[in-house]
């Protein structure tokens, strides 16, 4: 008698591929996506440090987004020679020539197999140049896979709203450079200055608030009362400084609704003491860490530093930049592929290590 064939489970969950402006000037458009889950584990972190989203993306139009639907569900031919379909893309475009992970997804009587994955730039895969080794095959029951997906498609399924952005404060030159920023990623900004009788269903849009160092206290409160009366489940940024690639990051962060424990990038922290400077990452899957300082001179001006560009794996580091890149009123951002994290270097302290 044949053994039972082993099985996984799928199913969706909600990730982020976080924007920015990054050191150098240059924009990295913020995607919203679901993952596929994998025996209770996000693929995609399978798959290395991969800066890619899948096809279910938020900010598709519903024909394109039910399109890429029907394909996972079997229902259109595949897209690719030898029955391949993209799996991850280029988060800026679809062109294949940037690269996708695809992989063979075929029918087993009633079961659904993804097998033979692969990193694709041409038409045809090459498994021997481009493939996953220890990455599938996957075999799922094809009532339970069918089920996750057409969820997607009666309108019960985890897809989210683009998510827009509100920003309160006085510092109108500020904010506008902001709200730019913002737009060119991909996130919508509004300003106000009280939102205060705003409609209900207008603030439950915003799954971010941003306040500037202007706004007092109580204008802050009334704002809170505001989306607490419409029953918004927005995420309340104080702003560390006016630099625009830091309030950026701080609104990533805010904006990721990646659950905690399918994060590669987990904590962020920084400290100066005794002339000596101490930053901690933590990660929860290998991933490529970039570590920037952010500072302001005594004339207000904005000064950049990298610190850190390098592999980590999964753990607690510890890494000491010079500190004449953090001295004065400073703040470090740190990147990965898929989640960004920001926090002020905290000043009068000993490094942990050193207590």
């Amino acid at each position: 008698m044949a053994a039972e064939p082993a099985y996984a489970t799928f199913g969706l969950a909600p990730a982020t591929r976080a924007g920015g402006v990054l050191s150098d000037g240059a924009y990295q458009v913020h995607r919203d996506f679901l993952d596929f889950i994998v025996d209770g584990r996000p693929l995609l972190l399978r798959l290395a440090d991969l800066d890619a989203v899948s096809p279910l993306a938020s900010d598709l139009g519903p024909s394109v987004f039910t399109a890429h639907v029907r394909r996972l569900l079997l229902e259109t031919e595949p897209p690719l020679a030898g029955g391949r379909y993209v799996i991850y893309g280029c988060p800026e475009c679809e062109g294949l020539e940037c690269g996708a992970v695809t992989a063979v997804i075929e029918r087993d009587g009633t079961d659904v197999v993804w097998r033979d994955f692969a990193w694709q730039t041409d038409e045809v895969a090459d498994l021997e140049q481009g493939g996953y080794p220890g990455v599938g095959p996957f075999r799922f029951r094809g009532d339970q896979y069918r089920a996750e997906l057409e969820r997607l498609l009666s309108g019960a399924g985890e897809r989210a709203a683009a998510r827009r952005v509100l920003l309160v404060g006085r510092r109108a030159a500020v904010l506008a450079r902001l709200a730019s920023a913002l737009r060119t990623i991909g996130i919508g900004a509004d300003l106000t200055r009280d939102a205060a009788g705003a409609d209900a269903d207008e603030l439950r849009a915003y799954g971010a608030v941003a306040f500037d160092g202007a706004v007092e206290q109580r204008e802050r409160d009334a704002v809170h009362r505001a989306f607490e009366a419409a029953g918004a489940d927005a995420v309340f940024v104080e702003a560390l400084a006016p630099v625009i690639p830091l309030l950026v990051a701080q609104i990533e962060q805010a904006l990721d609704r990646t659950p905690e424990d399918r994060r590669r990038l987990t904590a962020l922290s920084a400290t100066s003491g005794g002339g000596t400077v101490e930053v901690t990452v933590e990660v929860a899957a290998p991933c490529r860490v970039q570590l920037t300082a952010y500072r302001l001179d005594r004339f207000q001006r904005t000064r950049t530093r990298e610190l850190f560009d390098d592999q980590l794996e999964p753990g607690r580091h510890v890494i000491e930049p010079d500190a004449q890149a953090v001295r004065g009123e400073a703040f470090v951002v740190a990147r990965t592929t898929g989640g960004v994290l920001a926090a002020a270097v905290r000043r009068g302290e000993r490094p942990s290590w050193r207590s």
